[in-house]
């Protein structure tokens, strides 16, 4: 009898024996057990946002991007990466960090704009599907600087989806967006033409510190004090989660001309290098006295 759930592997040639089962290690499993367990958070805050309790829906697009940020380490650290892996990152990706933001905000205001709060969210999904596209082929491209790889082009997918939700923080702080007396329509335009700018973002140019490297080597006199702001920043969050997460938000828009700065001092060293190499080589080929 055939095996019902027949294994696939698209690079393996194709024989008429029957296949069997083969028993995997843990580690190969692991890592998308993780980006699933991102799925079920992203589905879950759309849930939230139809109910109203936006507060869960926030911690549950915040729970996905930090799963997000784990899933891929820990495939690197168990060796345990594969297409499938990478392919299932993506479709959860988009997902979560363009479907359920713009959801959460249709239903918190945009959908006083009617069908042009709808055409907002499609423009901000559609913006996330296409950011992740190019990150994927971006990666294939082995013409690349290695330093590039400290960068993204563009706001990334995760970033972009909790920057975007900062309308709500401020909504939830007691800020009101509507300010102009015009009411909730004045708020409603005001968070459509933001997420418009956090899409455009999402696809743009723009490059931005990828934080890859970050914290992989620490000076042995800066742990103490780590550990102190580290405990600090964490106390702060689960005091004020929504000031918080709005600082660090305004924050990170804020430092956008920063990466941008790094990249272009990259660019320009390159630039200087291929120079010096290019009148090195005429010398050297020049015909001597």
């Amino acid at each position: 009898m055939a095996t019902l759930f027949p294994p696939f592997d698209p690079q393996r040639p194709r024989t008429k024996r029957r296949l069997r089962f083969r028993h995997l290690p843990i580690r190969t499993v692991l890592p998308n057990v993780v980006t699933l367990l991102a799925l079920c958070s992203g589905l879950t805050a759309i849930r939230m946002a139809i109910e109203g309790r936006y507060e869960l829906a926030i911690a549950a697009i915040a729970l996905a991007a930090v799963l997000d940020g784990i899933d891929g380490r820990v495939a690197r650290l168990l060796k345990s990466t594969s297409k499938f892996g990478a392919e299932l990152d993506s479709l959860t990706d988009f997902v979560n960090f363009g479907v359920a933001p713009a959801v959460i905000l249709y239903t918190w205001t945009l959908d006083e704009l009617r069908s042009a709060g709808w055409i907002v969210v499609l423009v901000f999904a559609i913006a996330a599907a296409l950011r992740l596209a190019r990150f994927n082929v971006m990666l294939e491209d082995p013409s690349r600087p290695a330093w590039q790889s400290n960068f993204f082009i563009g706001v990334p997918s995760p970033a972009g989806a909790i920057v975007v939700l900062l309308p709500i923080y401020l909504g939830l702080v007691g800020v009101d967006l509507g300010g102009t007396g015009l009411g909730e329509r004045a708020g409603a335009i005001v968070v459509a033409l933001y997420t418009l700018l956090i899409g455009f973002l999402m696809v743009s140019r723009v490059p931005t510190f990828s934080g890859k490297r970050f914290g992989m080597r620490i000076r042995r006199d800066l742990i103490l004090p780590l550990f102190v702001l580290v405990v600090l920043v964490v106390a702060l969050f689960v005091s004020f989660p929504f000031e918080m997460l709005a600082v660090g938000s305004v924050l990170y828009l804020a430092c956008l001309p920063l990466g941008w700065r790094a990249w272009e001092k990259h660019v320009a060293a390159d630039l200087a290098a291929k120079r010096t190499e290019a009148i090195d080589e005429a010398e050297a080929s020049a015909p001597g006295p």
